[in-house]
């Protein structure tokens, strides 16, 4: 079962990054980033092609209490949100407290292992701190760079399923599990 989730007020700090609730002031640096081909493409919708659309999403992160913002040197390059899991899709844990988590990262920023380690500072967070049983991560079947946190962080596969992007596609998804 999903359990509520308010991050609005969570900080959590790794030896590199700084995972926070957004704020208004990171508009720059998310658009910068979420405006990039090739990078909202991967988690399933497509690039903001102004500043308002950014403006939009990210005025939901924060009304929503669920997503973080990732802070490196000063800069916010990514975003791990927690979101609800497809209950109906996993019946199997549904006497299991948990929740589905995904992540989007810059560019500029790939290939450098920051990713891994914001995936598990908030799986330790949601582990340690809200009492989960398990958490659910999906990738796109080509998505090698997202199979590859996964994989670093625990994640086994559980099931491949079909999912609609939010540009309309339909593509086939691995979902991966995280037990504590």
């Amino acid at each position: 079962m999903n359990i509520e989730i308010d991050v609005s007020n969570v900080t959590l700090r790794t030896s590199r990054l700084i995972l926070r609730p957004w704020t208004m002031d990171d508009l720059d640096d998310f658009h910068e980033y979420a405006s990039i081909d090739g990078v909202g493409q991967k988690a399933g919708w497509l690039p903001h092609e102004n500043k308002e659309t950014s403006l939009i999403v990210l005025q939901h992160f924060i009304a929503e209490k669920k997503t973080f913002a990732l802070e490196f040197e000063g800069k916010v390059v990514g975003s791990l949100g927690i979101e609800e899991y497809d209950e109906q899709e996993l019946p199997e844990f549904q006497n299991k407290r948990g929740r589905e988590i995904g992540f989007v990262l810059s560019k500029d920023y790939w290939g450098q292992g920051l990713m891994p380690e914001a995936v598990k500072a908030v799986t330790k967070y949601l582990f340690d701190d809200l009492d989960l049983d398990f958490i659910v991560c999906g990738h796109f079947v080509d998505n090698v760079r997202s199979m590859r946190v996964q994989e670093k962080c625990g994640f086994r596969h559980c099931k491949l399923i079909k999912t609609t992007t939010q540009y309309g596609a339909v593509k086939d998804c691995w979902l991966s599990i995280l037990e504590r």
